[in-house]
């Protein structure tokens, strides 16, 4: 089931039972990273501006969460960078105002070195930013940011947020095979995540569909040899864990097709995340892509679908 602001909850790796909030518009960024599952930023930005009104989002979300079923977390997130609408501390406090599900704020990380984006997080439970270089050439390589971000403005921006946040910060690291991952790129990264201190350092790789061909994905075993290297506060991120069905819900096809224009999925993530049989999933599914508005694309051993940007419907 998704709202005009809102979509799932959705299986996420890190967070459970997520009931994503969408704060901007599609791929407003401002990194353009070679990994990401949207496809490539048209234009970077770090202009911030009031992209959604904060009444109709907030009555969205009490909407959502009084339909059911419960999320494990009301993540600021979506189709782009949260932290780029220069509102989402009000709507964070404004969701607090309704309910004691913990917010979390999904976010590349990049906008921290402004304090009053620091200061917008005093409502939220937990943030999760990325970093995934340790020097600025790969740094440029594979978040591709705006022109005015540099690597050593995102790390002082986070240590920043260190200090001023009384939260759990979460920190992503995502591993490209043959780009960030030789032992020489893996210790300039602890290096800044020692002097960022977060809580949990957390390793990701190419699983969906990257927005470039040729970023691969990391064994298993070179995600543990990293981990074991940047030391005890790293984790490999799990899979999803399995979802029970709710029979509360009831998501038919419109729901799944504006899932898949959120995030691309697999049959499984659209049962999880809409909390309908598998069956119903491959219905849908079959349906849209016989309409033409949805495309499947291959990764590894998984079968991903999305929605098809040419389809006027």
């Amino acid at each position: 089931m998704t709202g005009r602001y809102t979509y799932g909850p959705v299986p996420s790796r890190r967070l459970g039972r997520s009931l994503g909030v969408d704060l901007v518009p599609m791929k407003t960024c401002s990194y353009n990273c070679t990994y990401c599952q949207l496809g490539r930023t048209p234009r970077t930005t770090i202009q911030r501006a009031d992209y959604v009104p904060v009444d109709e989002l907030l009555e969205d979300v009490r909407r959502r969460l009084a339909e059911g079923p419960r999320p494990d977390f009301v993540t600021l997130s979506g189709s782009g960078e949260p932290t780029l609408n220069r509102s989402f501390g009000e709507i964070a406090a404004g969701i607090r105002q309704f309910t004691d599900i913990p917010i979390a704020l999904l976010t590349n990380g990049a906008l921290f070195y402004v304090a009053e984006v620091r200061k917008a997080c005093s409502a939220v439970d937990l943030v999760l930013p990325s970093l995934d270089a340790g020097d600025e050439e790969t740094f440029q390589r594979i978040n591709r940011p705006h022109p005015g971000l540099t690597l050593e403005k995102v790390v002082s921006g986070l240590a920043e947020l260190r200090r001023d946040f009384e939260g759990q910060i979460w920190l992503e690291v995502f591993i490209i095979e043959g780009v960030n991952s030789s032992d020489e790129q893996v210790q300039r990264i602890k290096t800044c995540t020692e002097l960022i201190g977060p809580d949990r350092v957390q390793l990701n790789t190419a699983v969906r569909p990257p927005a470039e061909r040729e970023v691969r994905a990391a064994a298993r075993e070179r995600l543990e040899e990293i981990c074991a290297m940047l030391g005890p506060g790293a984790e490999i991120i799990a899979p999803s864990h399995a979802f029970e069905e709710t029979p509360e819900a009831r998501a038919g096809k419109e729901e799944v097709l504006a899932l898949l224009r959120r995030r691309p999925c697999t049959l499984q993530d659209l049962a999880d995340g809409l909390g309908i049989h598998r069956n119903e999933a491959i219905k849908y599914v079959h349906a849209l892509l016989d309409e033409g508005s949805i495309l499947h694309r291959q990764r590894r051993y998984e079968t991903y679908y999305e929605a098809n940007p040419a389809a006027t419907s």
